[in-house]
């Protein structure tokens, strides 16, 4: 087994049992971003070869905010399987994570097939269906401390989603106002403008990206768009929705 298995092994490991690691930069301090994503694809494999199912994408480091804060100026992806798909309205099981937290998000769902270098209006033009949706984001090393490298590995923290109902793309989505409310009280608001100024810009990422790794986003993948306000820690008890104007709302329960 080469070091990436090895290391590939271990983040699965800590995604499978909840159990927090410590972070492979500690031990590898020159890895590099390259390897960072083969960890991932290798860990992904292990979740394929069990029997989950590849659905999609999710976009991260979105917000230019965060990409200055973290120094970089291309933002991550990772990948997403049926496994990680929560039922609307149903309850989360803290248990199944280390540090969870919930994003509120716009996601797409593809029609046509996509990958490469495109424009903002062949991306829109492969697009048959937008919602909103919240991503449990769940970094799995401990202290909650990570560079780089270690979140992409880690599948760029991508844990778990829950999906709204679908609508047809068929209205500008480059500035809808977010609220994210937990037990009925406001906690974070924003706007879909923060991703990247408009979401099809994350859609464009995506396509490109993944192509570099041999991929594309099929008929019916979906792509987790990215962060829209700060993330919220989930708490045993909580019941935590996402409301997008136009678009609709999406919530979870947060049980034991």
């Amino acid at each position: 087994m080469t070091a990436l298995h090895e290391l590939a092994l271990r983040v699965d490991e800590a995604a499978r049992n909840a159990t927090a690691i410590p972070q492979i930069t500690d031990e590898l301090p020159n890895l590099g971003i390259d390897d960072a994503y083969a960890i991932q694809a290798l860990s992904i494999r292990r979740r394929l070869e069990r029997g989950e199912r590849r659905i999609g994408v999710k976009m991260g480091l979105t917000s230019r905010a965060k990409m200055i804060q973290v120094g970089v100026d291309e933002v991550i992806w990772g990948r997403l399987t049926d496994a990680m798909l929560l039922e609307e309205g149903a309850s989360l099981s803290r248990a199944r994570y280390v540090h969870p937290r919930a994003e509120p998000e716009v996601v797409y769902r593809m029609g046509r097939r996509l990958a490469g270098k495109v424009t903002a209006l062949e991306a829109m033009a492969a697009v048959e269906g937008v919602a909103p949706a919240m991503e449990i984001i769940d970094s799995r090393y401990q202290a909650f401390r990570f560079a780089l490298p270690d979140v992409i590995a880690d599948n760029s923290s991508s844990s778990g989603l829950v999906i709204g109902s679908f609508v047809k793309p068929s209205f500008d989505l480059s500035n809808l106002g977010v609220v994210l409310s937990v037990d009925g009280m406001p906690r974070q608001i924003g706007s879909t403008a923060a991703i990247l100024g408009n979401p099809v810009r994350s859609l464009v990422a995506a396509a490109r990206m993944v192509a570099q790794w041999g991929e594309s986003l099929e008929p019916g993948d979906i792509v987790m768009a990215g962060g829209i306000t700060a993330a919220h820690a989930l708490s045993i008890g909580e019941y935590v929705q996402t409301d997008i104007e136009g678009l609709g709302r999406v919530a979870i329960t947060v049980g034991d």
